[in-house]
């Protein structure tokens, strides 16, 4: 979670090697550039408070919003399902909630306490304050309205449990046993797929349902069109504020980093929050990357999405943001790099899009709009980002297919190393203390 900025080799040669390493993560050129690659990889290492019996969204009459040509309009199934679960992190709802919610985040290990005042800072520049807000934090409002704005379409009840804060999972399918709900299509706000993220939440979902509740889990919707279209459309807006200013504008997409250790095959099952990790590598680095590839599509010339301006593929890019405090490297390159990197190749403005969070909250709030600012701005760069998505029809109409139809796709194949590209670019971090995710 926290932006901690990594350590910065400035040498022309080692940022040489960090531009061409993420050109060549962009483009497929790992083949052409692997003499390059090899060099590098010589140089780097491999980083509204909601309680029980109060969850439940009730389905509201509105209008239906404009379906996305044809998207939703194809194999429309017969039955619905009985009721959604849409599952979340969860933030804390107040500050001086944050060292319990740190311990749950952390499977009980909890943070130090200038670790927790530090985070409490944090949130409170983005809103949190000592008593509850009328409106709720930012993750827990908008989440709670996406659900609502999906049973209004649906017309089924649509439930909302988060795994580390109210309303939690287990209190949340314990209230749809009650409202006598025996089957739910069920799935994780997250799109892109990792074992030791949405695998944690189906585990919680599928224990706190038993024998009693039927839970229809879907994962990995990470290439859905009506996702690619509805970040590309708040995209489209801001990367052309950003040119209409005349400055040299990149576009760079990122997902939240992991612990290489969480993605990477290992010679032995790995332990995660209690759950025993597969030895084979993770899904999880393709999949925030093809995210990223069709959202540029949509930007490109022959996107729905292209406008005025066309996204050519030499002025988009992808990193890891947000990388934690836990030992070992995380996944990257760091945003914090990647900005040094776009800088030396003569980029004057940068247009920040996470594709891997779907509403405000702390890792865009602070990370982003307040954290990343001050990196750009001792770098040299102006920041901007596209809106998030909160409540956008099109996001909505992305969830609803999915729910109503599945989706199927292609499960992308893993590198044989899990991190191998990883490896070869990312700068080396320095040993961390901590973990805060």
């Amino acid at each position: 979670m926290d932006p901690t900025p990594a350590t910065r080799d400035t040498k022309p040669m080692s940022l040489f090697h960090f531009t061409l390493g993420i050109l060549a993560e962009k483009l497929n050129l790992s083949e052409r550039l692997q003499p390059f690659h090899d060099i590098a990889a010589q140089q780097i290492v491999v980083a509204a408070r909601k309680r029980p019996g109060q969850s439940r969204i009730a389905a509201e009459p509105s209008g239906k919003h404009p379906i996305i040509e044809g998207q939703l309009a194809e194999a429309q199934p017969s039955n619905k399902p009985q009721a959604v679960l849409l599952l979340a992190h969860g933030t804390p709802d107040t500050l001086g909630e944050m060292d319990a919610y740190l311990k749950l985040v952390t499977g009980g290990r909890g943070v130090p306490p200038h670790v927790v005042h530090e985070l409490q800072e944090r949130y409170a520049e983005i809103g949190l304050r000592e008593e509850p807000t009328a409106e709720g934090p930012h993750l827990t409002r908008w989440t709670l309205l996406q659900g609502r704005l999906l049973a209004a379409e649906l017309g089924v009840p649509v439930y909302v449990g988060m795994r580390n804060w109210h309303p939690f999972i287990a209190d949340v399918v314990a209230r749809m046993k009650q409202d006598g709900i025996t089957s739910a299509t069920t799935l994780c706000l997250a799109p892109q797929n990792s074992r030791t993220s949405v695998g944690l939440y189906k585990r919680a979902v599928e224990t706190a349902a038993g024998d009693e509740l039927r839970i229809d889990f879907l994962t990995g919707w990470a290439e859905h069109p009506l996702l690619a279209r509805a970040f590309a459309e708040v995209m489209r807006t801001a990367y052309d504020a950003a040119l209409a200013t005349g400055a040299r504008t990149a576009i760079l997409f990122t997902a939240h980093s992991v612990p290489c250790r969480t993605v990477q095959a290992s010679v032995k099952p790995v332990e995660h929050h209690g759950m025993i990790l597969a030895t084979e590598p993770d899904t999880y680095n393709r999949e925030c990357k093809l995210t990223a590839e069709r959202i540029a599509a949509e930007l490109g010339a022959g996107g729905t999405q292209a406008g005025r301006h066309p996204l050519t593929a030499d002025n988009w890019f992808f990193c890891f943001q947000s990388q934690g405090l836990s030992g070992g490297p995380w996944i990257g390159p760091s945003v914090e790099d990647t900005l040094a990197a776009l800088k030396h190749e003569g980029y004057e403005h940068v247009v920040m899009q996470p594709v891997g969070f779907l509403c405000d909250h702390v890792e865009i709030l602070y990370d982003i709009d307040i954290a990343f600012q001050q990196t750009a701005h001792e770098v040299g760069l102006t920041v901007s980002r596209a809106a998030s998505l909160n409540d956008s029809p099109t996001l909505i109409a992305a969830i609803e297919d999915i729910v109503l139809r599945g989706y199927a796709h292609a499960t992308p194949k893993p590198t044989e190393t899990g991190t191998a590209e990883v490896v070869r670019i990312l700068t080396p971090l320095p040993e961390p203390e901590l973990a805060v995710v």
